[in-house]
């Protein structure tokens, strides 16, 4: 499901094909195999490549931006869309962030400021061919596969992966991360209620499924059902006390509803979460 050749790559960013090839075999990017065996790139692989020819014209250390590139891989959110980010330069640390959170994968020093929805737009008529290929042998694909082209479209054209998500339910209804990217992506629609029932659908295949009980708290909180949102951003933390959004979010309820040591604490929680290391 991986919807970019290395030309496509190259054209889309400036490079040349030798330098996408180049990036490729130094282990940062994940490219898959295509017809006789040819590199195939997924948008997050477009987003590395954009920030190390950034890095690059930089004349950032090779052995930094290396270090840099592999932990941004890891830290990029994978499950969610990427269009909504900006990666950027503070002082000597790569910035990545979603416009409420930040992190802060390690790089030189260097400017660094670039909208990976840019790139999205860019990249859409390549990602949608894509997708009309992906119809086209449906009947070959299963829902994971689905799945993976629903995350690929995300950034660049949201109703291609809202539908790719639904095929992905209808040849599975429990694949749980489907459920939760789908309500997501209605959530941002407008649909809540919508999508609020497949973030629901979510946790009874998987109790323990962080993304979705966070993402029911944020519905539950439009719907305005706050104590039912607490209970949402509590079962988020049971399953990953590291959340520090949902530290945040339950704190603010709290405070709302007068009960302002809870509030202190998980807002102690969240500022020792997200200090910069």
């Amino acid at each position: 499901m991986k919807g970019y050749s290395s030309r496509d790559v190259a054209r889309l960013l400036g490079l040349t094909v030798a330098q996408v090839r180049a990036f490729a075999r130094d282990g940062f990017l994940t490219p898959g195999r295509g017809a006789k065996g040819a590199l195939r790139f997924s948008f997050q692989d477009l987003v590395i490549l954009r920030t190390a020819k950034a890095l690059v014209a930089a004349r950032i250390p090779a052995r930094r931006i290396h270090r840099a590139l592999k932990k941004l891989r890891l830290e990029l959110p994978r499950g969610r869309s990427l269009a909504e980010l900006r990666i950027t330069a503070e002082g000597d640390r790569i910035v990545v962030s979603d416009g409420t959170t930040a992190w802060n994968p390690e790089s030189g020093q260097t400017h660094l400021d670039f909208a990976v929805s840019d790139l999205a737009t860019r990249a859409a008529p390549i990602a949608r061919r894509t997708a009309q290929a992906a119809r086209a042998a449906e009947g070959d694909l299963d829902a994971g596969d689905w799945y993976e082209l629903g995350l690929e479209l995300e950034a660049v054209d949201p109703g291609e992966a809202r539908d790719a998500y639904r095929r992905a339910l209808e040849l599975d209804a429990h694949h749980a991360d489907a459920h939760v990217n789908l309500g997501r992506l209605l959530h941002e629609q407008g649909m809540v209620e919508e999508a609020e029932r497949h973030y629901r659908l979510a946790l009874d295949d998987d109790r323990g499924h962080a993304t979705a009980a966070f993402n029911l708290g944020i519905a539950l909180e439009d719907l305005h059902r706050a104590a039912d949102a607490i209970e949402a951003y509590r079962a988020a933390l049971a399953a990953d006390p590291r959340l520090a959004d949902a530290h945040f979010n339950v704190a603010r309820l709290y405070e709302a509803v007068g009960k302002r040591a809870a509030a202190l604490k998980h807002l102690g929680t969240y500022k020792r979460l997200t200090e910069p290391r």
